[in-house]
């Protein structure tokens, strides 16, 4: 459902992202893991069409991000890790609003505000204003606005940021449940967060794809040389040759 083939950007003289190139599918649940500056934000704008690639192909649901690109939004749903909300729109309005530019209206629109409503247990804040509602809150506002259109892909930047422990526990339970039919992008720099959650982890930095491997095999390589998890990431990242 995600294709990126070769992809390169530049900025100039500036390379942001280095030939890269992963696949995921229906199903699946990727981790997108990096330091600040390793180019996780330049290829999830690129996915969205935000940004055009320098070079290289991407398909999202089987859409050109370059000659479909409405397509493609069509098929996304992406929250952003600095969450866009209009802070005087009642909640209400704003999930309706959203909805209605994705398309939806009537009965439908109606069925898809009280589901994600409900899966983003946001009932008791519809009747206020976006500013009056705490970070939590907001950051499940947003999840719900990007879920509204029922979308086959999902793009998650830092999502679990300003959620607290508990709400943490059961987004991951929730992005679980998405996932039976649909890929999930899922960028972070908290390891642990992603390894929580996913099921494959793909590495970036300095814009280069450093590993694309299940989170199975990097903990039995972890294993076989007596590190953490954590220490062999690490390793990739600094280049110190862990084999992927």
């Amino acid at each position: 459902m995600i294709v990126v083939e070769n992809v390169t950007k530049r900025y100039g003289s500036f390379t942001a992202v280095d030939d890269v190139s992963f696949r995921i599918g229906a199903g699946e649940i990727v981790g997108f893991l990096g330091p600040n500056g390793a180019g996780k934000s330049t290829v999830l704008k690129m996915l969205c069409t935000w940004l055009r690639p320098t070079s290289g192909k991407i398909t999202v649901d089987g859409h050109d991000v370059v000659t479909d690109a409405l397509a493609v939004r069509r098929s996304l749903g992406y929250l952003t890790e600095h969450n866009a909300l209009y802070e005087t729109m009642r909640v209400t309005a704003f999930i309706n609003f959203v909805g209605k530019l994705r398309g939806l209206s009537g009965k439908l629109l109606d069925q898809r505000r009280e589901w994600v409503v409900e899966q983003c247990t946001i009932a008791e804040v519809m009747h206020k204003q976006v500013q009056e509602c705490s970070k939590g809150y907001r950051q499940r506002i947003g999840v719900a606005a990007a879920l509204i259109h029922d979308p086959r892909v999902i793009l998650l930047d830092e999502p679990t940021h300003g959620l607290d422990p508990i709400q943490v526990v059961a987004f991951r339970d929730f992005i679980r449940g998405l996932s039976r039919d649909r890929a999930i992008l899922f960028s972070s720099h908290n390891l642990s967060e992603v390894a929580t959650i996913s099921e494959r982890l793909l590495v970036i930095n300095r814009g280069q794809l450093l590993a694309d491997a299940s989170l199975e095999d990097l903990n039995l390589k972890a294993a076989d040389i007596g590190q953490t998890l954590e220490e062999t990431v690490l390793d990739i990242v600094r280049g110190q040759g862990v084999s992927t």
